[in-house]
């Protein structure tokens, strides 16, 4: 408890570099030109907002300066001066709600357009970028963080333009009426303002520590769902729940403490209505009656005064929404300005069909925190040859292999497909010829066919019926229940893992890619699924280049050249007969693990 009621460690975390508001703001407006287009509707329902609410002060003054004569009450002006205001309260009134209507259709799409633009980014990302962030972060910048904006922009954006328009029609009546007590009035403002200004800098950072909270707790909590099983079993229930209770206690400090200023400000906004109205009173006590005020006049002024109670009231409570959503822009912001380190070609290159040669000249990579994974690796892998990559866990050999499909760039050096640099290549064709199956072999909530028809855009049913065939998948399929129109479920749950890897490597075969490459695909299967898949692995890897991060060595013995990884480079390479004969370390390796399944 003592943890999540403690202020000093929520003042702690606060400190940094202040969020500059204004900036931000800028920032965000500029990349959403819909929402420009609607905040000249906004300015314009502004003012006919502010025409509507300030005629009936002017009402009051006129009924109660001209609506008697020496006999009483003069009906016929009291009527049409009525009638008049209410008249022009409806006549400002349509327009008004047709521009807020057009508003709110301008607000939607921007925000539509910030949640597609985020999840694209996250998507243009590198691998060297998403191992920077957690998962958890990410999805709070396509998720809850613009979820903050949405909730601004639907209202928040709006009622500062409307009210802020109201505040400044308010004291230009004001001082129509009376100069000297409008500048009473702007007096208090000006004394509460720096205090304002001031905390509502802190309440920004203490709103962006809360959108950072968030993230962090995301991510924890992901993790936590996704490895549901492995805490069951291992009973890491009490260990986990505390990391979870300590990410629960900081997202309450960051909560609890941009709170804090909110209440300050909104406290403030009260003290100053009742310090303005005191001030009024007592200044025109004292002097009104050399200022020649009428009665009208007067009842008017307190009234415009009551009316900038509401602006000033509202904008304090929109305040805390505002903090909130600039918060989460700022995050997204920050992740919409990430340049990727992987950027696609304009006008890229097209590789030839059929088998690619694959090139590795000098390639280095470093993650971005400087940590190097690859070091000086050049190898020469010939059309249509069989490769198997080996190492310890660590030593290099995964991140290779994504280098050759570019989900990242090499720090240095250069990876060539068919003689031509991948970074040159275009996406589309990148995509078209060469594929991985990553050893989880993800599948997305859907039907076997739905997934794999993401193999190729536009595939028909009958290319994902020729495919099954052609990899031999036919018995398979008509063992499932409801062959291919079978549900997987999320991440693929329902089927087993060998069937998910089926699936992956069908996926990847529609797209008849030149270059395959494959994490061990049967690394951990049944005996009786991995026969399918290793099937259908032979017939998929014919008249194509494979490479395959082998973790089981009887795999690199039936490939046509194995590729040896230590600490990052290419210690080895040569057929697996030559290499165990030289007695390096690719033969420490395969003894190794001929003693491993000897013993088992």
């Amino acid at each position: 408890m003592t943890a999540v009621a403690s202020t000093d460690q929520f003042d702690d975390d606060l400190r940094g570099d202040d969020i500059p508001a204004l900036a931000t703001l800028r920032r965000a407006v500029a990349r959403t030109p819909v929402l420009r287009r609607g905040l000249a509707w906004s300015f314009g329902f502004a003012v006919l907002a502010a025409v509507g609410r300030l005629v009936v002060p002017i009402l009051v003054q006129s009924v109660i300066d001209n609506g008697f004569d020496g006999s009483g009450v003069d009906s016929g002006y009291v009527v049409g001066a009525c009638s008049l205001t209410a008249g022009v309260v409806i006549l400002v009134g349509v327009p008004a709600l047709v521009a807020r209507i057009r508003m709110i259709r301008a607000a939607e799409a921007t925000l539509y357009e910030l949640r597609v633009s985020a999840f694209e980014r996250v998507h243009q990302l590198s691998l060297s970028d998403h191992n920077e962030q957690r998962r958890g972060a990410l999805v709070a910048r396509v998720t809850s963080d613009v979820d903050t904006i949405t909730r601004f922009v639907d209202w928040g954006a709006l009622s500062w333009i409307v009210e802020t328009t109201l505040i400044v029609g308010v004291l230009a009546l004001m001082a129509v009426y009376s100069w000297q007590l409008t500048v009473v009035v702007v007096v208090a403002m000006l004394i509460t303002g720096p205090v304002v200004k001031t905390l509502q800098r802190r309440q920004l950072r203490a709103y962006d520590l809360v959108r950072t909270r968030v993230g962090e707790l995301l991510g924890l909590a992901g993790e936590m769902l996704g490895g549901s099983e492995t805490v069951r079993a291992y009973g890491y229930r009490a260990d986990l729940g505390g990391q979870l209770d300590r990410g629960i206690a900081r997202e309450y400090r960051a909560r609890v403490g941009a709170a804090r200023y909110f209440s300050t400000i909104f406290a403030l906004g009260e003290i100053f209505t009742a310090v303005t109205l005191i001030s009024v009173t007592v200044t025109f006590v004292i002097w009104g009656d050399g200022w020649g005020l009428e009665t009208g006049e007067v009842v008017a002024f307190l009234l415009l005064l009551g009316i900038l109670r509401q602006p000033v009231s509202q904008l304090i409570e929109v305040l805390d929404q505002t903090q909130t959503a600039l918060a989460g822009w700022h995050k997204v912001l920050g992740l919409l300005e990430t340049e990727p380190t992987v950027t696609e070609p304009t006008g890229g290159l097209v590789l030839p069909s059929g088998p690619l040669s694959v090139e590795s000249d000098d390639v280095s990579f470093a993650y971005l925190r400087g940590v190097d994974v690859l070091t000086h690796v050049s190898v020469s892998i010939p059309a249509g040859t069989d490769v198997a990559i080996v190492g310890e866990t660590g030593s290099g050999k995964t991140t290779f292999a994504r280098l050759l499909v570019r989900l990242a760039d090499p720090t240095s050096g250069e990876v060539r497909l068919a003689g031509i640099s991948i970074a040159r290549v275009s996406a589309d064709a990148r995509r078209a010829a060469v594929r991985m199956v990553p050893q989880d072999g993800f599948l997305f909530d859907g039907s076997i066919r739905t997934n794999i028809g993401y193999g190729r855009t536009g595939a028909t049913d009958a290319e994902i019926d020729h495919v099954i065939t052609e990899l031999g998948l036919d018995r398979w399929v008509g063992e499932l229940a409801e062959g291919l129109a079978t549900e997987v479920g999320e991440r693929g749950e329902r089927l087993s893992v060998g069937e998910r890897q089926i699936v992956a490597l069908a996926r990847a075969a529609l797209a008849d890619p030149g270059l395959l490459v494959l994490d061990e695909a049967t690394s951990s299967v049944d005996p009786e699924t991995e026969q399918v898949l290793s099937g259908a692995l032979q017939r998929l890897a014919a008249d194509r280049t494979t490479v395959t991060i082998a973790h089981r060595l009887s795999t690199a013995e039936n490939a046509d050249l194995v590729l040896v990884f230590d600490g990052g480079r290419l210690v080895e390479q040569g057929a697996h007969v030559d290499l165990v004969a030289a007695g390096g370390r690719y033969a420490e390796l395969f003894a190794s693990w001929e003693r491993s399944t000897t013993s088992s």
